[in-house]
């Protein structure tokens, strides 16, 4: 890329903060306006790069801009850290609702709770968490609006540079540290639950048992950890390089390799410690008629809605490469 990337990235990063039908106006505005002031400072003996970087840092964050743009003001708790607490708020959300339904959802399957009851506990402590993630983010940044402070001293505040502008999204790789973070933690947490659940145990009838078959550990339960450090492998791939048609085969791979014996584990009686299943009281009746067909159903739908996932994204930027090299 040239020097004027950074152009491209400010217009981008600005134009995103506003609604679609306004994008190309700001778009066009922007550029003819930083334009003309590269101009002005490269009559004034400027070297082009330096006019630039000197032209975009004058315009400030892009953000702040774009609000203005739509005059719509950055005002909740003061505008002087508004942008930093949205960002936060967002990033936060993002990590810690994500962990807290999962931990949940497998906290329900343990204790035995019926669908309908692990549904509503789960939406009900994730909307909770929302409430006082929100909460107590906002509180914190009420209280530091109100304390008096030098610019810049408390390092969440300091002056605007271009050094902060966002990447141009990559069609050919479309994804980000933040989706590579969210997956590596998801399999972090699916590992520890796995082990914790054998040397921590489920209470069940006032006594903590594995969940999973002690049994299982000698082949089966390593053999899915090393599955999961595979998969976080492949993870790391996938940012690294982008989707392509041999990882969207590896992908496949993946899946048959965690879906197959999973199922076959599961409708053999082998996955589940029977004295665990004894203090639940399974069979629940006749649920197991409906449970066991939806889980093999979920389990089923999950892998194949990955592989076409994957197969689509490598199709896609299979096609952005060629694009890209046909500009070229």
């Amino acid at each position: 890329m040239t020097a004027a990337s950074l152009t491209d990235r400010y217009v981008w990063a600005a134009a995103r903060n506003v609604p679609e039908a306004q994008r190309a106006d700001l778009q066009r505005e922007l550029r003819e306006r930083i334009g003309d002031a590269v101009d002005a400072l490269v009559d004034q003996g400027h070297d082009a790069t330096d006019a630039e970087r000197a032209a975009l840092t004058d315009l400030g964050d892009p953000g702040a801009l774009a609000a203005a743009y739509v005059d719509r003001p950055f005002f909740l708790i003061g505008p002087r850290y508004y942008l930093v607490w949205w960002r936060l708020l967002k990033l936060l959300a993002a990590i810690v609702l994500p962990i807290i339904a999962a931990v949940m959802v497998f906290v329900q399957l343990l204790t035995g709770a019926t669908v309908g009851e692990a549904i509503g506990t789960v939406v009900s402590v994730t909307l909770t968490t929302a409430v006082h993630l929100a909460f107590w983010t906002t509180l914190v940044f009420a209280v530091l609006e109100r304390t008096p402070a030098a610019e810049g001293q408390r390092g969440i505040d300091e002056p605007w540079t271009v050094d902060r502008l966002p990447q141009l999204p990559d069609e050919v790789r479309p994804h980000r540290v933040s989706d590579l973070v969210a997956s590596l933690v998801g399999l972090a947490v699916f590992a520890g639950l796995i082990v914790w659940q054998q040397f921590g145990g489920v209470i069940l009838d006032g006594r903590g048992m594995p969940l999973l078959n002690p049994e299982l550990w000698s082949f089966w339960l390593p053999y899915f950890l090393v599955l999961i450090a595979v998969t976080a492998a492949f993870s790391v791939a996938i940012y690294a390089w982008g989707w392509t048609w041999w990882l969207a085969l590896a992908n496949l791979a993946l899946q048959v390799a965690f879906t197959v014996p999973a199922l076959w584990l599961l409708l053999t009686g082998q996955l589940v410690n029977p004295d665990a299943l004894d203090a639940m009281g399974w069979p629940w009746g006749d649920s197991d008629e409906v449970i066991v067909p939806l889980i093999v159903t979920a389990f089923i739908a999950a892998a194949i809605w990955n592989v076409i996932d994957g197969a689509v994204k490598a199709w896609r930027a299979g096609g952005a490469r060629r694009e890209a090299s046909v500009a070229r």
